[in-house]
């Protein structure tokens, strides 16, 4: 089993300008102890239940640029960009220019989008009334043609691109994958099955995180897909440093949802947390890889 870490709080201590130190400690400590994964949120504000809506945000990919520099071998993507937040041919190119920097370690994490506030608040599409899956579904077309070097008109529901060209092409081959955030059962998981390389799923639940991986492997099954294929990967509800203080607990979890076919588990990211929690967890991460 893979292990990730989300991070989605960046009012550390000290402030603003301690902003880029407290981020870098976080990640290479996590880079250095064996993590697979680094995600940041691409949300412009603060979630409800997380913090404040007016807390401090960066811009997702802004943000994964600085880590690629900083980090040797984690993987890096959002959880999940708002298929709203950018046109598509930026939102690619923003994907392509991460994987090409980090030497072929991006994720394109993508969703339909849903938070309504902040998009009203900063003259965004409002996500509930834009058409969103069908924007989705075009982006998701679209980046299997561009990243096959495909420069052909693409005509979608939505969007319409004359001469797509993406240049360089992406390191990772045949491309970065494609992990679709989410677990609406008609939609999202279709499109899961239908372009998608990997999901992810809360893991509160674990009789409904059943049931979505049933409903998933419905659609595979319809479309003709590789159930196999797809990674599972869940979003589990436990901090840095609540892992390192009880690592039994998140070694516990992980080989539980390890037997519901999850095989890379996402906790996050304590703002507190000092690079000697994240060695703590050294030992876990390596049990963890065991799975």
């Amino acid at each position: 089993m893979k292990i990730g870490l989300q991070i989605n709080r960046f009012d550390y201590p000290g402030g603003n300008q301690d902003i880029a130190s407290g981020l870098s400690t976080i990640a290479t400590s996590a880079d250095q102890v064996g993590f697979d994964s680094i995600w940041v949120m691409d949300h412009f504000f603060e979630l409800p239940g997380i913090g404040d809506y007016q807390d401090p945000m960066l811009e997702a990919y802004t943000t994964l640029g600085y880590l690629a520099g900083i980090t040797k071998n984690v993987k890096l993507g959002t959880m999940v960009t708002g298929v709203i937040y950018r046109e598509p041919a930026v939102l690619l190119n923003a994907v392509t220019t991460l994987d090409v920097v980090s030497g072929g370690r991006a994720y394109f994490g993508i969703g339909a989008g849903w938070n309504d506030q902040e998009a009203k608040a900063l003259g965004l599409l409002d996500p509930l009334n834009s058409n969103r899956f069908d924007r989705l579904e075009d982006v998701l077309k679209l980046a299997h043609q561009v990243w096959k070097d495909d420069r052909s008109s693409f005509k979608g529901k939505i969007y319409n691109l004359p001469e797509p060209i993406f240049n360089p092409q992406p390191v990772t081959q045949p491309y970065p994958p494609i992990l679709i955030g989410g677990g609406g059962e008609t939609k999202t998981l279709r499109l899961v099955a239908q372009y998608g390389d990997a999901c992810n799923l809360f893991a509160a639940d674990v009789e409904i995180l059943k049931h979505k991986l049933n409903v998933l492997k419905t659609h595979c099954q319809t479309l003709g897909t590789d159930y196999q294929k797809i990674e599972k990967t869940s979003l589990a509800r436990i901090d840095s440093t609540g892992a390192a203080q009880n690592p039994k607990q998140l070694l516990d979890l992980a080989q539980n949802l390890a037997k519901h076919g999850i095989s890379h588990i996402i906790i996050m990211a304590n703002k507190d947390a000092q690079a000697q929690s994240y060695l703590k967890l050294a030992d876990t991460v390596t049990k963890i890889h065991e799975i």
